[in-house]
């Protein structure tokens, strides 16, 4: 099935949303909760496989049960045009980044990224599950076994990913690599290679602050990364409270007061 040719606009610079402005009969696919609003005529319905030729009930589940290993929902849900005039359904950004608009027809048809990097997309876009073939990227690739895979059966289809932070887009020649911190990939076109290497030497491993491992992406291809993957994010605000319940032990009950946390 082709994909939906969609029209969609940006809105924000830092937390942003996607606007996509669907014709009747138009249809768009999204992450779980990434709704935001929908205009009237822009009916949700649930179903649980992508493709409509998908082999029976058994061949449905399989692919949900693929999803929820990416951590994703059971079902997939659409959000369709059946009104007589254009719509809107707008999806919003799940933390502090930005939403990168991808027309796989100009990365090959795939792309593979992170499982949890895919917003939303327009009908007629593949989203299935890319088992990393080496034991080293599965066990220390930071994304486990599993990533994502984006596909347009007929070459094209608009889908939409979301990078924490400032999204860089690099685009490797033939042989050249690039080494990357594991959170950073945001998802990379199908003919880069993926690998995990050990940080050299005992001291950077120790005291770097760089971890053990990072990835290497090999080209060519695209790749896209981002500044601030949401798991480095979540580390510094569990630091930034363990340091702050830390700082109030030290004088008890004035370092609240002179904190201005203590109400009376």
């Amino acid at each position: 099935m082709a994909a939906d040719v969609i029209d969609y606009e940006i809105l924000g610079e830092d937390l942003q949303a996607v606007v996509v402005t669907l014709d009747p009969g138009e249809a768009v696919v999204a992450e779980a909760g990434a709704m935001m609003y929908l205009q009237d005529g822009v009916e949700m319905s649930t179903a649980l496989s992508m493709k409509k030729d998908a082999p029976g009930l058994l061949g449905k589940l399989f692919e949900a049960g693929k999803r929820v290993l990416t951590g994703d929902s059971f079902f997939i849900t659409y959000f369709t045009n059946q009104g007589r005039v254009r719509a809107d359904a707008a999806f919003a950004a799940p933390y502090p980044g930005r939403i990168v608009p991808v027309e796989l027809s100009m990365h090959g048809g795939e792309i593979t990224c992170q499982k949890d990097s895919f917003l939303c997309a327009a009908r007629g876009v593949n989203v299935d599950i890319a088992f990393t073939k080496k034991i080293g990227v599965g066990l220390f690739g930071g994304e486990g076994f599993i990533l994502q895979k984006l596909t347009a059966p007929e070459g094209r289809g608009l889908a939409f990913l979301h990078a924490g932070g400032l999204v860089v887009e690099r685009v490797l020649v033939a042989g050249e690599t690039l080494r990357v911190d594991t959170g950073c990939i945001v998802a990379f076109e199908r003919g880069v290679s993926y690998d995990i290497q050990m940080v050299p030497g005992v001291k950077n491993m120790l005291f770097g602050g760089e971890g053990l491992f990072y990835a290497v992406l090999r080209g060519p291809g695209t790749v896209w990364l981002q500044t601030l993957p949401l798991s480095r994010m979540a580390d510094r605000i569990i630091a930034a409270s363990k340091h702050k319940r830390e700082e109030g032990s030290v004088l008890g009950g004035l370092g609240g007061l002179l904190d201005g946390d203590n109400t009376f």
